[in-house]
């Protein structure tokens, strides 16, 4: 059964095993940039504290606050989601409020959907925001599979600036996702 926790470095060696399945890919949903060191303890450690920082991190160069959570089954780091606070200009054109990954090894499980859908009903707990935006690319079916399974309705396809399309989704919280 997946669960939803904060980072931790209780996860390091099961992290590690997923990071190598990803082959130098982007790990979306994982906050993970190029120059992040997470094969040591130490810099697995540091990582870790950024994320969980960043939940409450004043917005700074574009980052706005961002909570972070891994899906888990067990011990076993399966993936990551991420809900980023509000949008700026950026992110309401091209990222979106949520993203997420699952290690190659566990797709087609339903993690990512499940994941989804508990982060949804956990905003709309909340109280806000009233929607989410999702983006992902065009050519990316899966995501987008998930992403309509959980709600989401199409607003547009747009051009990034690398050149790829990318889908712009909305999902309605509180959405009806069962």
């Amino acid at each position: 059964m997946f669960e939803l926790v904060a980072p931790d470095v209780s996860f390091h060696q099961s992290f590690i095993e997923s990071h190598g399945e990803w082959d130098g890919a982007h790990q979306d949903g994982a906050g993970l940039f190029p120059d992040d060191d997470v094969t040591t303890r130490e810099g697995f450690a540091a990582w870790v504290k950024r994320l969980t920082d960043a939940e409450h991190a004043p917005e700074k160069d574009g980052f706005v606050p961002c909570t972070y959570r891994w899906i888990t089954e067990g011990e076993r780091y399966v993936g990551a989601i991420a809900f980023r606070h509000y949008l700026t200009p950026y992110l309401l054109n091209s990222g979106g409020h949520i993203g997420y990954g699952v290690r190659p090894s566990d797709r087609g499980r339903g993690a990512a959907s499940w994941a989804l859908r508990e982060v949804c009903d956990r905003l709309s707990v909340q109280g806000e925001p009233e929607r989410v935006l999702l983006t992902c690319d065009d050519t990316n079916e899966a995501s987008a599979k998930t992403i309509e399974r959980c709600g989401g309705v199409l607003e547009d396809v747009r051009t990034g600036t690398d050149g790829r399309d990318f889908r712009r989704y909305w999902i309605g919280i509180p959405a009806s996702l069962s």
